[in-house]
């Protein structure tokens, strides 16, 4: 395989999807030395057929608002891979969705789960609706209209949503209850359900504190504490806020959080107490983030990012490509020693390789934010076998599991000079579980 000549080969098939073309290329690019280990995989075509959706469903959505319109969007299920287990990846309620978002988050998907060690293939899904501004109705009838055309298409062993930007506990309650009507069962269809009805305790918390955890790992390799390390953090919504959270357990003090309108910059940390409102502010009044410094005297910065300011670790947990070159120069500048994605490919290809040339430790979203979906998947065992764990018990999985992305990493990633190249070592891994299965189940 030449990894280029697969990537223009792509970017001809799919013109104008720029996110998909990117997370492949990042994806192949490190592999490729792997991939020409095996002749087998080239003769069955495998690359080409790992890369292509096995199917994309687009549908239109219509509902009505609360002052009787009729509102139209458009929605998407991207069913990418299910080698290894049934379809699985979260639902997107935002704006920016279009099908080069979603085909590139499935694609990640599909290597994330992979990294899990728990039986998932990769999907996504989501519209281009927003409930931001919406009231609770207009999103329980947008709900119930996406599910009536998604429910055919879903299943416990065929396709397992979850939550995803947009998509939280209200919304997952919405499309899981019309699911149940429509299909006349009860079954652990979606995850991120309600404690009452399915749930996993520790769900809402596992993307950020997995993250955390993966980043204490990466940390230890180099002899580095956490506890005492200044800490910028991306976003304001459910990772963000769950990665304080593990950062202050851990004795970090997180600084910073960001909406889509810009970012506060705390210099006395984040408290628990700061983190409290927070969390009631976006979860429940469902405001933006300038509140907090209005309420606490600090800087809030419209329209920007917070990778200017000065901290030893960086967390990006809002969403793709927001970190560019210039934001990885200063980040790099001003003495950062790790970066953890929180998000899915936060930072840029150019933003990556300055982090990798500058030698620091960089961890990406499909092994680092992978503790979302890994209790997800934890979720889906309890439904299955109708029980619950107590939260000391699915915490002590998802610090299980994070502690063996992070080894299967140094694995297959450790350089000749001993540095880990945990972009090699991720995709490397989650590739070869992959292709294993694809090759033993025949050209299918």
């Amino acid at each position: 395989m030449n990894a280029q000549n697969v990537v223009e080969s792509l970017k001809k098939r799919f013109p104008n999807e720029p996110e998909y073309i990117q997370a492949v290329s990042v994806v192949l690019n490190s592999i490729e030395e792997e991939y020409n280990k095996h002749p087998e995989f080239e003769k069955a075509n495998l690359i080409e057929r790992l890369c292509i959706p096995d199917r994309i469903f687009t549908f239109r959505v219509s509902w009505v608002d609360d002052k009787g319109n009729v509102q139209t969007n458009m929605a998407y299920r991207v069913q990418h891979n299910m080698a290894i287990g049934p379809y699985k990846g979260g639902i997107r309620f935002h704006s920016s969705v279009n099908p080069s978002i979603l085909k590139f988050l499935a694609f990640e998907q599909t290597f994330k789960n992979s990294l899990t060690t728990l039986p998932m293939g990769g999907a996504k899904g989501g519209s281009d609706f927003s409930p931001r501004g919406k009231s609770n109705n207009e999103v329980m009838r947008f709900c119930q209209a996406y599910l009536l055309e998604l429910w055919r298409h879903i299943g416990p062993d065929t396709d397992v949503p979850a939550g995803d930007i947009g998509v939280g506990g209200r919304e997952v309650g919405y499309m899981f209850g019309m699911y149940r009507k429509l299909a006349h069962d009860f079954t652990g269809t979606f995850t991120g359900k309600g404690l009452e009805f399915g749930g996993s305790l520790i769900r809402p918390e596992a993307t950020g504190y997995g993250n955390v955890y993966f980043l204490t790992s990466m940390l230890a390799t180099r002899n580095i504490e956490l506890k005492g390390k200044k800490v910028l953090v991306s976003g304001s919504g459910n990772v963000a806020q769950y990665t304080c959270e593990k950062l202050l357990q851990l004795g970090a003090t997180p600084l910073t959080l960001s909406d889509s309108n810009g970012y506060i910059y705390d210099p006395d940390g984040i408290t628990r107490e700061k983190l409290d409102y927070v969390m009631e502010l976006k979860n429940v009044q469902r405001g933006r983030i300038k509140e907090y410094a209005e309420k606490y005297g600090c800087k809030y910065v419209e329209g920007a990012r917070p990778w200017g300011e000065k901290a030893d670790i960086a967390l990006p947990s809002a969403t793709q490509n927001e970190i560019n070159a210039d934001d990885a120069k200063k980040l790099v500048a001003n003495g950062v020693i790790a970066v953890s994605e929180g998000a899915n490919m936060p930072c840029t290809p150019e933003a990556i390789k300055i982090f990798q040339d500058a030698k620091i430790l960089y961890a990406p979203g499909k092994a680092a934010n992978a503790g979302g979906v890994a209790t997800s998947g934890l979720e889906m065992s309890q439904n299955s076998e109708r029980l619950s764990w107590t939260r000391e018990e699915v915490d002590a999985k998802l610090k299980g599991i994070m502690a063996d992305i992070h080894a299967n990493c140094v694995k297959y990633g450790k350089e000749a000079d001993g540095t880990i190249n945990y972009v090699k070592g991720a995709n490397v891994a989650g590739f070869m579980k992959v292709a294993k299965a694809m090759m033993a189940q025949g050209i299918i």
